[in-house]
């Protein structure tokens, strides 16, 4: 308990397939792997965590068919039970191109957003329509602008630049990612912010994975020296 991640992002993937496996439609592992975002949610603020962030929709996924897309849509304004960041003390947020999300979805994460503002203890974060290729262009574009209003000199830009102009600007680096669903790639996710990122894949598909998986991501993690790019010998002194 005395070296719990500060910063948990997660890749929650295998609901089609879970939901494949037990002949069930797409759609029914979503609703599933709903379920199991409070679950780790309620784990992760219990254990400590300040931040979680979690790959709910990617900006490649608009591309998936038109009836999935509105069934993912519904689900999320459905399933944002408020009642469970106030229990929790947790706050709220989203991340992405929210542009392209529709009005009432986001109407709903707005209100939630606001609502749960007070919260002092986890903060949650959905990545929604979010990429990382999306992010770092609208952080060129906003960096830019900057320089073409004379405001900021080319040689002043620095990684700090950068870091103050993405969309987790509010947030640390991951000390920790976790993928789900057997799959061992990033797929466009937070690539900037996990350069120095622990990362942990497993074969739990998203809908089973549980509070006792959270905990064994956790304890590998704890198992692991984080140099930094420093050596070992330097971390002693």
């Amino acid at each position: 308990m005395t070296r719990i991640p500060a910063h948990i992002a997660i890749i929650m993937d295998g609901n089609g397939r879970w939901a494949k496996q037990r002949g069930q439609a797409r759609s029914f592992g979503h609703q599933a792997g709903a379920k199991s975002v409070h679950v780790i949610a309620e784990e992760a603020a219990r254990l400590g965590v300040r931040y979680l962030t979690l790959y709910t929709f990617s900006t490649e996924n608009w591309n998936r068919p038109a009836d999935e897309v509105a069934a993912l849509m519904s689900l999320l304004m459905d399933s944002l039970e408020e009642e469970t960041f106030m229990k929790n003390n947790i706050s709220f947020r989203i991340i992405g191109d929210t542009a392209k999300l529709p009005g009432q979805v986001l109407q709903r994460l707005e209100q939630c957003i606001e609502r749960t503002s007070v919260n002092t203890g986890m903060c949650m974060t959905l990545a929604l329509s979010y990429s990382s290729k999306w992010e770092l262009t609208d952080a060129m574009r906003q960096i830019a602008r900057k320089v073409a209003e004379g405001v900021l000199a080319p040689d002043a830009i620095t990684e700090e630049t950068i870091d103050r102009s993405l969309a987790t600007s509010y947030m640390p680096d991951p000390d920790l990612l976790i993928r789900t669903g057997g799959e061992v790639r990033l797929s466009n996710y937070l690539l900037w912010q996990c350069a120095y990122s622990e990362l942990y894949f497993c074969d739990t598909f998203w809908p089973d994975f549980d509070e006792e998986e959270l905990c064994k991501a956790i304890y590998d993690y704890q198992q692991r020296e984080r140099r930094f790019g420093k050596t070992s010998e330097q971390l002693l002194k």
